[in-house]
């Protein structure tokens, strides 16, 4: 055990910056902290410190040590949270991060209801069109769209919203409907970015076309408003057109292929969660919508 206590020891001194802040945040003798960082040094057999007059400095092992050992406190804190969750009510702060256009399209609906339900909880939204970063933001979790390719990090799949390709009539008044997919090269297409367009069709054939447009942007929310103006063709998630196509502002193209299905996650460092993350991915996992 006294590996494990002098383990979140080394990790304060190294979070403090020095002995003397570690002591005084933990309410104990500067002697005390030294004494028993040279016991976790001794049990080891390397320096994790530089120590000089003036500042402390971890070692090269110390980086180390450091990276390895948080993970492992921070595994043994979370699943202590996680038992007691499991008897009280959830608390406390969700810091996440998510996508503009998924937060109003999706969750803007249900968020309400989550902190109805957990009064308890506390939702601190950084809305960004960025992907953060988890180790280095100070970020519980992050909502992403479309495969994820980080393999150091945990992913749970929400939802899955289901595409299609829409146009304004203004714009097939004066454009003919495209019939097959390789149609769509006649058009003015509006982009996400620079890679071509994938469909498939109800017999889960492909074709992949490099679409053409003179508009390109990371908002689906812009691109949703130009198709509105019938600036163009637009790839939207069902569920975001459907209001629209009921109206006749739009009119749903290539009935018998549509755009891949995109896949929304949830990214975590760790599987162990606390209780309060935890229930703010299961509610977002039982009440998104799927289209």
């Amino acid at each position: 055990m006294d590996v494990f206590r002098n383990m979140e020891l080394f990790i304060e001194v190294a979070s403090s910056g020095g002995f003397r802040a570690a002591a005084a945040r933990l309410g104990l003798p500067n002697s005390t902290v030294s004494r028993r960082i040279a016991e976790l040094e001794r049990d080891i057999g390397l320096r994790l410190f530089n120590r000089t007059t003036r500042r402390v400095e971890l070692t090269e092992a110390g980086r180390f040590y450091f990276d390895r050992c948080r993970r492992i406190t921070e595994e043994a804190r979370l699943a202590h949270e996680e038992l007691s969750g499991m008897v009280h009510q959830p608390k406390g702060l969700i810091r996440a991060s998510v996508p503009v256009d998924f937060t109003l399209v999706y969750l803007s609906d249900i968020l309400g209801d989550f902190v109805r339900h957990y009064p308890g909880i506390s939702l601190d939204l950084d809305v960004t069109p960025r992907q953060s970063n988890l180790v280095s933001d100070p970020v519980d979790v992050t909502i992403r769209i479309g495969e994820t390719t980080e393999p150091n990090l945990i992913a749970r799949k929400l939802a899955e919203a289901q595409m299609g390709l829409f146009a304004a009539p203004a714009y097939l008044a004066n454009h003919a409907m495209p019939a097959t997919p390789q149609g769509l090269l006649h058009h003015n297409c509006l982009r996400i970015s620079d890679q071509p367009w994938t469909l498939v069709s109800h017999t889960e054939a492909s074709q992949t076309i490099a679409v053409k447009g003179n508009f390109k942007a990371n908002n689906v929310g812009l691109l949703h408003k130009l198709a509105l103006q019938g600036a163009g063709i637009v790839a939207l998630p069902r569920e975001l057109a459907c209001a629209d196509v009921e109206n006749g502002r739009l009119v749903p193209l290539l009935p018998g292929w549509r755009p891949r299905t995109i896949s929304v996650y949830a990214l975590t460092e760790t599987r162990l969660l606390p209780a309060k993350v935890r229930v703010f991915i299961d509610f977002l996992k039982a009440n998104l919508k799927r289209t």
